[in-house]
């Protein structure tokens, strides 16, 4: 008798669509299919459309063992170049997503279909709605929780900001008084936090904030998952991941994914990318000819916004600093409107200032000449800048970049923190200190010593390299 040949594992990819959630998602699906996986990569409408237009893909079934499929998430159609709003969006998912992502499931599982039947669903953990289909379903799901662990960890105890009776706040003036300063102990595995340093959206009088409540009730459906992933690595965020244990399902730690993902050699999936803007590459060549060390590199990610005010603060911080920059500044980075940089300004440094609406950040920040990252401290840029061995000034803005940023400034050693009410006086003195000054060589030190870190737990034999074998054979298969 012949032996039944097994079917190929099937695994379904969702990430929450924005910029930071969609980047990971894409490398982890690259590491399934090197794995053997058949993979459906499902993106919301709005971001497929604009992964096509970036050329980020060229088509939607390039391989015949990877394909994109995309559900709609109930807001209004539009082709802007933008970030959708967030709050909008984290109404409407819950709301109108589960119809639409059964019916998909349901359509490659048909015995009809060219795809092998679904065995896994890998999604976000944002994206908590899928528990309900993977149950109904009787599929096994594993949530992929994108931020760090100290920001997932916040997230995790927002209930516990309920019953202590700290969320809402009680009063606006709660927001400059001092009270944010107050100490948090009682998190197991968080040391030296503050109330400021927990992700942003407790700091509001509304009891029945958006942001707050679908934050906490997809952070409190994380027990349903078979298994957690997240994109750190166990030397980086140890207490936090100990802590976490007795919490959770299995937890499995496979990053820095931006590393682990180098392990594929040879793939026909480099044509691939997760960009929802279209590159500027021209930039490296820009680079090539400047100083190691000596260029500042500023890119407040994919959400962040600012007043053109704020805008021209920090191009005057960067301007007196004399140092040389490249600045990535998207078209919706100023609230409202379109980003307006003085002539004098770009007259000034024209030789020693690059300008991009979009960048290969990764390269960038691999790249010898980078010396300081003004970052956002969105969890995918503080990875990246460890992988680069690149230290960072911080201007955290959203969810738990704020939970990033105090940790990168007190216990990781590689950052500084610029004041939210930015004063271009301030970012010339901290661009001086971490270009020229002794915290500057420190913190490059430090930074170098995580990258060694991180590469040892990536390659082969390292603590996230051994985690993501396990993930496959123990949650995934």
């Amino acid at each position: 008798m012949g032996s039944i040949v097994p079917e190929r594992p099937h695994a379904v990819l969702i990430p929450y669509p924005a910029q930071g959630h969609v980047t990971p998602m894409l490398k982890l699906a690259k590491l399934l299919r090197s794995r053997g996986f058949y993979i459906t990569f499902v993106n919301n409408h709005f971001n497929q459309n604009r992964l096509l237009r970036s050329g980020a893909i060229s088509s939607l079934d390039s391989l015949p063992d990877f394909r994109f499929q995309s559900i709609p998430d109930g807001l209004p159609p539009t082709d802007t170049d933008a970030t959708q709003d967030i709050p909008s969006l984290c109404d409407s998912i819950p709301k109108n997503c589960i119809p639409p992502f059964r019916d998909l499931i349901t359509e490659l599982n048909d015995p009809s279909s060219p795809t092998p039947a679904v065995s896994c669903i890998v999604s976000d953990g944002a994206m908590s709605f899928t528990l309900d289909v993977a149950k109904e379903l009787r599929i096994p799901e594993v949530l992929f929780w994108t931020p760090s662990a100290c920001g997932y960890m916040g997230y995790l105890h927002y209930q516990h900001l309920i019953e202590r009776g700290i969320f809402p706040l009680k009063d606006a003036c709660d927001l400059t008084n001092g009270y944010l300063e107050r100490p948090i102990d009682w998190i197991s595995g968080m040391k030296n936090v503050r109330l400021r340093d927990l992700p942003i959206f407790l700091r509001t009088l509304d009891s029945k904030d958006i942001m707050f409540h679908f934050c906490n009730h997809a952070a409190q459906r994380s027990s349903m998952a078979s298994a957690i992933i997240l994109n750190t690595f166990d030397e980086l965020e140890r207490p936090v991941l100990d802590a976490m244990a007795s919490m959770l399902p299995p937890i499995y730690t496979i990053g820095p994914l931006s590393l682990l993902s180098r392990q594929i050699t040879t793939s026909p999936l480099t044509s691939i990318s997760s960009n929802l803007w279209k590159e500027d590459p021209t930039c490296l060549e820009w680079l090539q000819g400047r100083e190691p060390g000596s260029v500042v590199y500023v890119n407040y990610g994919s959400i962040t916004v600012m007043t053109n005010e704020q805008l021209i603060e920090f191009a005057w911080g960067l301007a007196n600093s004399k140092h040389d920059f490249f600045w990535v500044i998207r078209p919706d980075l100023v609230k409202g409107d379109s980003a307006v940089l003085p002539q004098e300004f770009l007259s000034e440094t024209k030789e020693r200032g690059l300008l991009a609406s979009w960048c290969p950040q990764e390269a960038v920040l691999s790249h010898p000449s980078i010396g300081v990252f003004l970052t956002h401290s969105g969890w995918n840029s503080t990875l990246e800048s460890i992988c680069g061995g690149v230290p960072t000034i911080s201007w955290p803005f959203f969810a738990e970049q704020q939970t990033n940023c105090r940790y990168a400034c007190t216990e990781w050693g590689i950052g500084m923190e610029i004041d939210s009410n930015v004063k271009r006086e301030e970012v010339e003195r901290l661009v001086r200190e971490l270009m020229e000054g002794e915290k500057g060589k420190e913190m490059r030190r430090r930074a170098v010593e995580w990258k060694e870190s991180a590469i040892r737990a990536t390659q082969p034999g390292g603590s996230s390299f051994q985690n993501f074998d396990r993930l496959v054979k123990e949650a995934l298969l």
